[in-house]
């Protein structure tokens, strides 16, 4: 675990997937990525529940979508896809490891965006896509 002293964030942290997983699984990098047809050298959480609801909700899949409670087992990063590129500072508490997450709880219920903010992402990635600008740094 993260020397408490130097600790980007103290949580708590959330994963948003449409991937069935168990409490005490353990989410890692290098498996297929959730949004492009690659596999990730990290594995990507956040501290608030808003960013983790559009994880779920864009994932690639027609599973059912879920937020997961993790918990870092090692040292974490500001994710520079979101840091000061799309957000200054990192006000989404995005981060990223190289190091495995534990599922610690599974959000029974939240409330998901509106269909309207979903299709309005949607269409925004989907132009991003096209202008050749949706590059994940990994």
């Amino acid at each position: 675990m993260n020397d408490k002293k130097n600790v980007l964030d103290l949580g708590p942290f959330f994963h948003g997937t449409k991937a069935e997983l168990k409490i005490g699984d353990l989410l890692e990098p290098l498996y297929l990525s959730n949004y492009q047809d690659k596999k990730s050298n990290h594995i990507y959480f956040t501290g608030t529940l808003n960013a983790a609801k559009w994880g779920a909700e864009l994932a690639r899949s027609n599973s059912k979508e879920r937020i997961y409670i993790v918990e870092p087992l090692g040292d974490f990063e500001n994710d520079p896809n979101l840091t000061d590129k799309k957000f200054p500072g990192n006000p989404t508490r995005s981060y990223r490891s190289k190091s495995p997450l534990k599922i610690v709880a599974e959000l029974g219920s939240w409330e998901r965006h509106s269909d309207e903010e979903i299709n309005h992402m949607l269409t925004s990635l989907k132009k991003l896509s096209e202008e050749g600008k949706n590059v994940i740094y990994d």
